[in-house]
Parts: C-alpha cells; structure tokens; sequence
C-alpha cells in the first residue's frame, strides 16, 4: 500500500462511490469520505474498508479540509464522489517516493457527458493538482469556492494515468452546474473586489463560445459538445450579470439564487440544438 490517505468529499453522485472505492483500495488502507447525503449503504465502514463521517455542507474548502484533518497519512489525495483514478494512475501512485513535502502531483482527468467521453472544449485535456503534503499544503477556506494554496517553490509534477470525472447524467444537470457555479463565481468576484465590466459582461460570453467550442474543436463532441457550449456561455453570462447586480446592489448574494432569476439572465436557449 501507498503511504497516503484518499479523501473523498460526498455529495451527490452515490452510484460512482462504489466504483471509485473498489479502485482506491488497490492504492491504500486509509479512505475517509466526508457525505452529507450518501443512501446506498456506503456509510457501513464494515462493509467498505472506510471511515465516514456525516458533516453539514459548508462549502467544499471546509469539507475538504474536515477529510484532510481526519487522514492518518500526511499525504493526501483528493478525489471527488463522482471521480474514479484509473489502474495507470494507481501504478503511478505506487511507484512514488513521496519524500519531498513541498512536490505536488497533478493529475490528468477524462470527463464524460453521461456515458459519452468528452474529448474537446473546455472539458478536453483537463488536470488538476489532487496529490499533496498537509504539512505544506491544504485549501483554501473561501466561503463560495475551494482552491488549493501552494507555496513559494511549490514544484508540480505531472502523473501517467488519469482520474475519470463523470461530470454529468445528461443536459438538464449540465445547466443546472452551469447556474450553480455561475452564482459561484459571482459571488467569489465580489468579495474579491472585481468588477463586471460591459466587455465581462458582453465580451466574456462570446469568447468563452468561440475558444471552446470553435479553437478548442468542441464542435466534434456532437450534441454533447454543444450543450457544453451552451452551458459554458450561460455560466459566463450570468455570473458577470449577477456580479453587475450585486454591484448595483451593493449586497451579497445568498448561494442559492432565485431559478427564475437564472432562468431570465441565460442569453442561450438551452434546447436550440436538437440534432447529433
């Protein structure tokens, strides 16, 4: 076994869990998995080799960093309840050292669209930084949205292998993460200062369309690659659209906004592709 505790944040997605525990098991014996809302029996540390603590949903940073306090191991990695590292990402895994606390490890992901994998766009080529020392490093603990905080002289190293993301059942909840973490970003910019300028407002929109859908060959993905498209715009727009009103406001929005709200902000029809 690898010296390092896999924290897995639960919230939705409980299908996966099982999937994604049976491939962890090959790289350690110390799983934690922080849920508010798991149903399937996976809460039975007997039956699963892990240990689950039910936490209350703040945000994802806290949650995050609730798992990484409870790891027995100074190393950690960070897998969400709908991910699932693959058999060259656990050799990969196997074959580390890990005696630099200050090495970070990003990993590869391949994202799919229900059962379709995505190849293109925005989703195409995504990596993220998932392996680190607690020691060094840990989240954020902003309250709309978690990042990881690496210090100076962090070195990142990339891994063989890739963590598989099953990022959405199908269309209806591709916009509803679309509106989710648009009001996510809304409210992170505002309490960063920034500002929702005609050219964010307009601009941003238009640009997001055309560099993932047009440069990054999004348009090959189908009728998946178009509702990605579609979400992607809708997200921009109404995050800078919100921030707007919060400027105007001056007032925070809460982080469940008004759905007819959203729903009247989106430029894009959401249906206006019905072709493959």
């Amino acid at each position: 076994m690898v010296p390092v505790s896999v924290v897995i944040i639960a919230q939705n997605k409980n299908e996966i869990i099982p999937g994604c525990i049976d491939m962890i098991r090959l790289i350690t014996d110390d799983i934690v998995i922080v849920d508010n809302q798991l149903d399937n029996g996976v809460d039975n540390p007997s039956s699963t080799g892990c240990r689950v603590y039910h936490q209350q949903w703040d945000n994802y940073a806290s949650n995050k960093n609730k798992g990484i306090s409870l790891a027995k191991y100074n190393w950690i990695l960070s897998i969400d309840s709908d991910e699932i590292p693959d058999i060259r990402l656990v050799r990969a895994l196997h074959g580390l050292k890990l005696t630099d606390p200050e090495m970070v490890y990003d990993i590869k992901f391949k994202s799919y669209f229900g059962k379709k994998l995505i190849r293109f766009g925005k989703w195409g080529g995504d990596h993220h930084v998932r392996l680190f020392n607690r020691d060094v490093i840990t989240w954020s603990e902003s309250p709309v949205h978690e990042t990881l905080t690496l210090i100076a002289g962090t070195q990142i190293q990339p891994l063989n292998g890739y963590i598989h993301h099953y990022s959405v059942r199908d269309a209806a909840e591709c916009r509803s993460k679309a509106i989710k973490y648009a009001v996510l970003g809304a409210q992170k910019c505002y309490l960063l200062g920034k500002k929702a300028t005609l050219l964010k407002r307009y601009g941003s929109p238009a640009f997001n369309f055309i560099k993932n859908y047009l440069l990054y060959l999004g348009f090959l993905d189908g009728t998946e690659g178009w509702t990605i498209a579609v979400a992607s715009v809708n997200q921009t727009w109404i995050k800078y659209h919100l921030l707007n009103q919060m400027e105007v406001n001056d007032k925070f929005k809460p982080i469940y906004a008004d759905k007819s709200l959203m729903m009247k902000l989106q430029p894009v029809p959401t249906n206006s592709y019905d072709n493959g």
